[in-house]
């Protein structure tokens, strides 16, 4: 599928002289001129003539080409996670760091791991250059400070133990390296840079750097488009999966989901009966005696143990169920 239409490929616009001299956002111009994520698309500059559907078209396939962008990712990726795995066995925070677009996205999968995982809120947190107000309104400047970055992080009590993901499409937001850099030296956390363009400061300022080129926009330098598309699957692999590594899932099944309203409720009796193949009255059984808690009772009917002793075997098992079953069986 082709992303644009039948036009040549992509080539940066000639800039205008950027030199210095040129006045106070010349070096500024210089630096974005040189990122694939800003670059000007001549074959584009008349898609606002075009009709509806084809804008529409040649955007779907735009997004179409994240996915392979992010695959060349997956060692990177991979890599990342079972370091987070790690330092979240024993205690550590996953911490995202960004603006604007980035750090949202870093709020945004922060804010879905506590119904989805039964998280605690502290324990993957996002922070957002501007604090919680820049998620609605633009904090002018707030991009521009490592120094925002530190504090924000030192308000955490950060310790070796935690991971810290900076986030920009750029690759080059003070914010975002400067949350990297300070955890890295200050703390020895251990950091991941997540970005859009190759060769990037804050890929260098990591432990871990996660470059998905993504190339440039289909409106040029709006990196909420592609770049956040990408930014969004990474930030959905490092958390599913690292949740994975935890033992918060059994199988593909959300074992750990926290039951806070009515769909949920629903939702964590299906989870027990796909699990154990129970009978309705066997499954409420369970979750009364569990106080609602999905893995607990789905111990109970597959290990044939009772409450306390799903407790116990699940805290000797450090949460992971299929350990937690085997201890059961064996006994």
């Amino acid at each position: 599928m082709t992303s644009t239409t039948d036009a040549t490929p992509s080539q940066p616009a000639p800039q205008p002289s950027s030199q210095p001299g040129d006045g106070t956002y010349g070096e500024l111009r210089a630096q974005l001129a040189t990122l694939t994520t800003e670059a000007f698309r001549p074959e584009l500059s008349e898609i606002d003539r075009l009709p509806t559907q084809e804008i529409a078209r040649i955007m779907n396939g735009e997004d179409a080409t994240v996915p392979a962008a992010v695959a060349e990712q997956l060692p990177a990726i991979a890599a990342a996670i079972d370091g987070t795995a790690e330092r979240m066995a024993r205690g550590g925070r996953l911490i995202y760091a960004g603006a604007g677009t980035a750090g949202r996205l870093g709020v945004l999968d922060a804010s879905e791991c506590p119904p989805t995982f039964n998280t605690d809120p502290s324990e993957v947190v996002g922070l957002i250059a501007g604090g919680p107000s820049a998620m609605v309104t633009a904090v002018e400047g707030a991009e521009d400070s490592k120094e925002l970055a530190a504090q924000d992080l030192a308000d955490l009590d950060l310790t070796a133990d935690d991971v810290v993901v900076g986030i920009s499409a750029s690759g080059r937001t003070p914010y975002a390296i400067g949350a990297v850099e300070h955890a890295r030296e200050r703390y020895g956390a251990l950091t991941i840079g997540l970005s859009c363009n190759a060769d990037s400061a804050l890929a260098a300022a990591a432990e871990h750097g996660i470059e998905v080129v993504v190339g440039p926009e289909l409106l040029t330098g709006s990196t909420r488009l592609k770049a956040g598309t990408a930014q969004k699957l990474v930030l959905n692999m490092l958390s599913t999966i690292t949740m994975i590594r935890l033992g918060k899932t059994y199988g593909n099944l959300m074992v750990d989901v926290r039951a806070s309203n009515e769909k949920l409720r629903a939702r964590s009796r299906r989870i027990v009966a796909l699990a154990t193949g129970a009978c309705d009255e066997e499954i409420e059984a369970a979750l009364a005696a569990t106080d609602g808690e999905v893995k607990n009772a789905i111990l109970t009917i597959l290990g044939g143990v009772d409450a306390a002793t799903a407790a116990d075997l699940l805290t000797d098992s450090s949460g992971h169920l299929r350990a937690a079953l085997d201890a059961a069986r064996a006994t």
